[in-house]
């Protein structure tokens, strides 16, 4: 439980560093708490951009940390715990990318999920978020999109956008894709008029029995204005804290698969390391190599300016 001293003391290193934190839903509640401000990978990706202070925190993985600072390179950069990482984001190769505009030329864009190194974000024509990658493939003029890194996003797009050919890379979140559709049943079975609403980096069989299906905000937007009481919630379990103090007061409850979708990345982002990191200036992220920086930089600037269409 966070103390009056421990606000304090995090607000007045804030205020000592000139520092704003940004904290991802899928962290733990406490660090939520203390984060000026909370959201998904697209919503902080823009914020960054946007904030005065000279210093960002950023309770996340590497990729959100790293995408921060190539949007504001000129403000410092920290990471809570700088070993907290995504294995999804190294599940791209360049031989996957260099054969496929090989095969398609000029009628080829390639669409990176932002959940990914900037070195996958440099090969790419256009970074994309689960909140935003429907529409950025459709606005995309190639009739060929190669999505990288995950699977399961790209399957979910591909369905969404049939007049495109949606190329598939082979990567994939193992917190999502490991949640169970027979455990999904089983909820759906206890709770038979509970809306399914799912995170599109879940598996096929879990993504059929979904209700909605959206990025952590859509699905946090579809509970706090959905007419249901019971809710059954694929996406990790991080987000449980967000959901309900949206809906406080309101009787509804969340229910997530027995086998509980934690990403074991986000939990070490904790009180501590972010008092720490605030503390010491440690964790600092620093930028890439700048051929790296320049076309990954490209890649997410074209996301903010085809997002805001």
């Amino acid at each position: 439980m966070l103390t009056e001293e421990l606000r304090s003391e995090v607000a007045r290193l804030k205020s000592e560093r000139d520092a704003v934190v940004l904290a991802h839903y899928y962290v733990n509640p406490e660090v939520q708490e203390l984060a000026d401000h909370v959201g998904d990978s697209f919503a902080l990706a823009k914020l960054a951009t946007t904030l005065p202070a000279s210093t960002l925190v950023f309770a996340g993985v590497s990729f959100m940390a790293e995408s921060a600072k190539l949007l504001s390179p000129n403000k410092t950069v920290l990471m809570p715990d700088p070993a907290a990482d995504c294995p999804m984001a190294h599940m791209v190769l360049r031989k996957t990318v260099d054969a496929a505009r090989e095969r398609y030329g000029d009628d080829l864009a390639v669409a990176c999920y932002v959940n990914s190194t900037a070195e996958a974000k440099s090969w790419s024509d256009v970074c994309v978020t689960s909140s935003n990658a429907v529409k950025i493939v459709r606005a995309l003029p190639q009739a060929n999109v190669l999505f990288v890194p995950d699977r399961h996003l790209g399957r979910y797009v591909a369905s969404q956008v049939p007049e495109k050919n949606v190329i598939l890379n082979d990567g994939y979140c193992p917190i999502h894709q490991d949640i169970s559709a027979n455990e999904v049943r089983a909820l759906k079975a206890a709770h038979p008029d509970a809306p399914v609403l799912a995170h599109p980096e879940c598996g096929p069989e879990a993504m059929a029995l979904a209700d909605f299906a959206g990025s952590t905000s859509q699905i946090i937007e579809a509970a706090v204005c959905g007419a249901a009481l019971d809710y059954i919630v694929l996406t990790v379990d991080g987000v449980r804290g967000e959901l309900e103090r949206q809906t406080a007061g309101t009787g509804k409850r969340f229910h997530f698969p027995a086998t509980r979708p934690v990403c074991p990345d986000m939990d070490r982002i904790t009180v501590e390391r972010l008092v720490s990191c605030l503390r010491d200036g440690s964790g600092e992220v620093g930028l890439p190599p700048a051929d790296v920086a320049e076309g990954a930089r490209a890649a997410l600037a074209r996301m903010l300016e085809l997002g805001a269409r």
